[in-house]
């Protein structure tokens, strides 16, 4: 079983989709959730997500920005309906550190730019991580292989990644925190945008739909996503969910990351970095820990 702390934001589908999968996932123990930029509102839409998976025992950690925005995307509303704003239970940084204290060998997963684990890493100098996985980063030609290169990035070397740029500062903390993250695993672009949640994949996932109630929410949602958007959606922050439930699914090379002038993030090979990316991909595993196959 996975222990696991999740970080999310909610102006995209993708993490969303990602809480309803881990609070119910067989092979996984959600420990605590924390929420960035941290409005009430993404804290209440949260909350209304664990109620619906049965989940209402996960705690909640979150900052409130002061931005009058409530950070969340028009599908959610679609999707959930327009949640009560709520407060969070902890800040975000000391809530990771509670957790960790609880559960020392606990996973942190981050689907967004990293403002909360750089809390955690600037207020909280007595905790340690021992596995981190973000969905961020970019693997290029100096670290795949041509034979697992998705068309679209052939020739790159680096790229821009949303998630680290939403905040390059904490990204560089985080990347060289060694002393503080034991492990460092980034489940990057190269492989994720290989990975689309379709008609078909929905198709193939509508066996499983009432395996769990987060099955059953990710079913639902997506039911009214391809509706508007029949080309489907990547599933960044999901794929790096399984990776973290199954470090296997993916091929891996030993890295240290680096940022271009402009923003393009790359990986350069580098022995004893602790730091990990992903340069390959197993579709079929994938899916299989994205159902629980063999868990149940």
């Amino acid at each position: 079983m996975l222990d696991l702390l999740f970080d999310l934001e909610t102006q995209d589908p993708d993490d969303v989709l990602t809480l309803c999968l881990v609070a119910t996932h067989p092979a996984v123990r959600l420990r605590a959730v924390t929420v960035t930029p941290g409005s009430p509102a993404q804290v209440g839409l949260v909350r209304h997500v664990l109620r619906l998976a049965g989940r209402d025992d996960v705690p909640v950690g979150a900052s409130d920005p002061g931005t009058g925005k409530d950070h969340v995307s028009a599908f959610h509303h679609r999707w959930l309906g327009t949640p009560v704003p709520a407060l969070p239970d902890a800040p975000p940084g000391a809530l990771i550190a509670r957790t960790l204290e609880r559960h020392p060998r606990a996973t942190l997963l981050t689907g967004g730019p990293l403002h909360n684990l750089r809390r955690f890493l600037d207020e909280q100098a007595g905790v340690r991580l021992s596995r981190w996985v973000a969905q961020g980063g970019f693997a290029g030609d100096n670290v795949v292989p041509p034979e697992h290169r998705l068309p679209k990035f052939d020739g790159r070397t680096a790229c821009p990644t949303f998630n680290f740029n939403g905040a390059p500062g904490a990204a560089r903390l985080a990347l060289s925190s060694g002393d503080r993250i034991a492990r460092r695993e980034l489940v990057s672009k190269n492989v994720t945008h290989g990975v689309r949640y379709d008609r078909e994949f929905h198709e193939r996932l509508r066996p499983y739909r009432d395996r769990t109630a987060g099955l059953a929410l990710v079913f639902s949602g997506m039911e009214h996503y391809l509706r508007k958007k029949p080309g489907g959606k990547l599933l960044h922050d999901p794929t790096a969910a399984c990776v973290a439930i199954d470090h296997a699914i993916a091929g891996w090379a030993e890295v240290e990351m680096v940022r271009e002038e402009g923003g393009a993030w790359g990986a350069l090979p580098a022995a004893s970095s602790q730091t990990f990316i992903t340069t390959a991909l197993d579709h079929e595993r994938l899916f299989e820990t994205f159902v629980g196959e063999g868990t149940v």
